[in-house]
């Protein structure tokens, strides 16, 4: 479903830029490796420096998240929470917004259990579930067992059902956490409540938290100077059923672990993704989540930066959440299910126009804050399109079509030798990887051999492919659809849960 923006053409012209940027570049990289291929073998080893080394670097931050994560993890939070001067914490309450559609109750239940278990009173925590009525026969009946089971074991349990069809919607997670948050705010004005003392948590229905991340955000919370204007990430895991997993979606998963530990690192560069938190007030002042697009978890980030005029920010919590991988039992419905989730999140370039249009409403706005954010999108969603296909595929392409002139050439001569250099230097990184996930793996279930360690090693030999497969080829979809609008815009796609 395509709604049109108020000044439509305009918006589709900044819609249609990332996609036309990544097909120049396939067909300059192509052109150039038949027409003038010395041009492209300078260009496919400056690329691939400048890549190599941004890998190193990544890698810098990557071990500075997970240091600081594991110094985090030691601390007692409630008992820091209770040293806390000048402000009570438990005046404070949460909202936990569970969005779901055609979940099993099993899964539910699970994340039910897992916060009832958490180390903070549970009396502060009010659960939201919000079905659609698309599903509404599965979803009564799942709410129904919720609340048999886990009515009074919170401060409140609330059911929302997102009817079908509204007008200017895209049926999804956004419109319906839009409708539950209109709910919900008539049961907080029902209440009374202060909107400066509510934290709003944001999970898929499969999340579960460390058991000490309610007392963490709390702190984080009571001690940041001006709360209101912060969103509040914390690390994602995909380990719920990662022993269960075949080893495509252990490494995609592990890949988006990775990936967001080293953005922690550098809170610059951090968008909410997936499962986080945020205050009431923020959210209730720019109208809940977008009820239109498809990536409202990092889209209600942006709301709030352009809303506060640029003074609003992504706060590292050195604390994590965990789901599910898309495993489904059966491997190639596994992938199949990998490849949607990866161009679902790859059509956060839906950000971009959007970005762009209001940034340049937006004079209050500093212009090099406004650069940082539009180039940081841009060169992300660039790059998840084309560096592994430039890197793998298109690495040696030119010396194949390149004539015995240039093949004569030192340049030409010494390319295989240097790209060989640069592989091997990053099978060294690739190795680092492989003992590092190892390391953030959960507890073995005793159903399995030792020799499955081995096996979470040597998986991440995949590694290339699956950048190509799972990354690649759906980054440039997403940007391809995008950009051609009209039926072939992506809706959202929910991924299934087992």
């Amino acid at each position: 479903m395509e709604i049109k923006h108020k000044n439509f053409y305009i918006y589709r012209a900044l819609e249609m830029v990332p996609g036309i940027l990544i097909w120049l570049t396939f067909i300059l990289a192509f052109g150039l490796s038949i027409f003038k291929p010395l041009y492209a073998i300078y260009f496919i080893i400056v690329f691939d420096l400048y890549w190599f080394t941004r890998i190193f670097y990544m890698m810098i931050h990557l071990f500075i998240s997970w240091k600081r994560y594991h110094q985090h993890k030691k601390i007692d939070w409630l008992t820091e929470l209770k040293k806390v001067k000048n402000k009570n914490w438990q005046e404070y309450q949460h909202l936990i917004f569970l969005p779901t559609y055609k979940e099993p109750w099993q899964v539910v239940d699970q994340t039910f259990k897992n916060l009832s278990q958490v180390k903070f009173p549970t009396s502060q925590l009010t659960i939201i579930l919000a079905g659609e009525e698309r599903d509404k026969e599965n979803f009564l009946q799942v709410a129904e067992l919720a609340k048999k089971k886990y009515q009074g074991q919170f401060a409140d349990l609330i059911i929302t059902l997102h009817p079908k069809d509204l007008l200017e919607e895209v049926p999804g997670k956004g419109s319906n956490l839009n409708y539950s948050g209109y709910q919900v705010k008539k049961y907080v004005d029902d209440k009374g409540w202060d909107y400066d003392k509510i934290i709003v948590s944001t999970f898929d229905v499969d999340t579960q938290v460390e058991k000490q991340y309610f007392s963490y955000l709390t702190y984080q919370f009571l001690t940041t100077p001006n709360p209101t204007q912060y969103s509040y990430q914390p690390l994602a895991f995909y380990h719920n059923n990662i022993w269960e997993s075949n080893f495509i979606t252990r490494v995609v998963a592990n890949s988006t672990t990775f990936w967001l530990l080293t953005d922690m690192a550098r809170s610059e560069r951090l968008f909410t993704f997936s499962s986080h938190s945020m205050s009431w007030r923020a959210l209730v002042n720019v109208g809940f989540w977008q009820k239109d697009i498809v990536t409202e978890d990092s889209r209600i980030f942006l709301q709030c930066f352009i809303y506060y005029n640029g003074d609003y920010k992504v706060k590292p919590m050195y604390t994590s959440v965990s789901m599910n991988t898309v495993y489904m039992g059966k491997f190639w419905k596994s992938i199949i299910n990998q490849y949607k989730q990866m161009r679902r999140w790859a059509w956060g370039v839906e950000h971009f126009p959007y970005m762009v249009w209001n940034f340049m409403k937006k004079k209050q706005i500093p212009f090099f804050k406004k650069l940082r954010y539009v180039w940081n999108q841009t060169e992300g969603v660039y790059s998840w399109a084309t560096a592994p296909i430039i890197i793998f595929v298109m690495g040696r392409l030119p010396l194949m079509m390149a004539d015995k002139t240039v093949q004569s050439t030192y340049i030409a001569q010494q390319a295989p030798y240097i790209l060989q250099t640069l592989m091997g230097v990053g099978m060294i990184g690739l190795i680092f990887t492989a003992i590092f996930a190892t390391i953030l793996l959960p507890v073995k279930p005793v159903k399995y051999h030792w020799t499955k360690y081995i096996i979470m090693v040597v998986q991440w030999l995949f590694f290339p492919i699956s950048m190509i497969l799972f990354g690649s080829i759906p980054a440039t979809e997403a940007q391809t659809r995008l950009m051609l609008g009209g039926k072939f815009r992506l809706g959202f796609w929910v991924t299934e849960k087992k």
